[in-house]
């Protein structure tokens, strides 16, 4: 299955409820002036350019070469490279290596983990948030049930929501001591009215429908709305069933 190909301008324009979330995040890095901090997974830049204004020196890295190119050029002054998180390494380690909204995407969570924990120095932190165990569930059962009725197949997301018992034994595994650990419910309304779930899908979820014909995405979609309307849709706005795990870990 092909990875999410990222339309940058409408992820900023119609998404950015991504970011906004992620600024109630900073606090609980902390950031210094002059530290060394990784904004791993930092998309277009906006949270790494917050990090930044702390006086810290901030370099973001995403696997997207489209989200980098736009982050370069809303923040020039800024440092960002391509970059996978399963396998990065950089010569200085960080006090801090931040991450909002991106672990989620990559279902080989140890690798990660493994790299996170050796790019840290010794007491430095982790400060991460994404999705947790039962994010979207309303949704990704609904598009399930949808592609078994209209063309008799499973499909698999390719998401990693776990659980607090699930990622903080594989973040001690890793000499990551986890100091907080929090799963709470955060149901966000999507914008575009009407066209908000569809809309979602299609940003974030777009990958399983590679090789499904148009007609055959639109009916998947159509049924899928009709699933979930009763208990996702709400004065004119669908509400997405988000679930968030929030992680403070330090290196040991």
């Amino acid at each position: 299955m092909p990875d999410n190909i990222w339309d940058t301008s409408l992820y900023d324009q119609k998404h950015a409820f991504v970011y906004e979330y992620g600024k109630g995040l900073i606090p609980l890095l902390q950031p210094l002036p002059g530290e060394l901090i990784l904004d791993l997974g930092c998309g277009t830049g906006h949270l790494t350019q917050i990090i930044a204004e702390s006086g810290a020196h901030v370099i973001g890295i995403d696997s997207s070469a489209s989200m980098i190119e736009t982050a370069r050029s809303i923040y020039p002054q800024l440092e960002f490279h391509v970059a996978d998180a399963r396998d990065f390494s950089y010569a200085s380690p960080f006090e801090a290596i931040f991450s909002n909204a991106t672990l989620h995407w990559i279902t080989e969570a140890e690798q990660v983990a493994r790299c996170i924990a050796g790019s840290l120095k010794p007491g430095g932190r982790f400060v991460a948030e994404f999705g947790g165990k039962k994010c979207v569930a309303t949704i990704t059962t609904a598009i399930q049930v949808s592609f078994r009725e209209l063309l008799n197949r499973d499909i698999d997301f390719r998401w990693y929501f776990p659980s607090i018992g699930e990622y903080a034994s594989l973040l001690e595994k890793h000499d990551l001591e986890v100091r907080s650990a929090l799963l709470f419910e955060r149901p966000t309304p999507l914008e575009d009215g009407e066209m908000g779930l569809r809309n979602w899908i299609q940003m974030f979820g777009d990958r399983v429908f590679h090789n499904v014909p148009d007609d055959v995405k639109q009916q998947i979609l159509t049924r899928t709305e009709e699933q979930t309307r009763d208990r996702l849709f709400n004065n004119g706005q669908w509400i997405a069933d988000y679930t968030r795990l929030r992680i403070v870990a330090y290196k040991v």
